[in-house]
């Protein structure tokens, strides 16, 4: 098991989160990948996504949990990222079950 504490700034924390968005029916779709690649620079995409690949399930929303109480969001930075996690939900057309979980489950966490 990986150590869940981490060193992100808040764009990294953005990616490592709409990475799980994307991987929530366990499939990261190229309309996802490509939607996150837009949203980041290609170094800090591959960076988190060789971190979020290495990571479980568990790993992944223990290190978001423990990452999202050091910044102070305020609620126009929620609002944003919230569209985002909606992008990425929606980039394949589809909201199924899985997807639907997850976002309640970040829901708890971000807010």
């Amino acid at each position: 098991m990986t150590t869940n504490k981490t060193t992100w700034n808040k764009e990294e924390l953005h990616t490592y989160i709409l990475l799980l968005c994307a991987n929530a029916d366990d499939v990261e779709g190229e309309e996802e990948i490509n939607l996150i690649k837009r949203k980041t620079d290609a170094s800090t995409f591959h960076k988190i996504y060789t971190e979020f690949s290495a990571d479980s399930e568990e790993e992944r929303l223990e290190k978001i949990n423990r990452t999202v109480q050091r910044f102070n969001y305020s609620h126009m930075e929620l609002i944003a990222l919230r569209k985002e996690m909606d992008a990425i939900y929606f980039a394949d057309q589809k909201y199924d079950m899985l997807e639907r979980n997850l976002d309640r489950i970040l829901d708890n966490i971000i807010y």
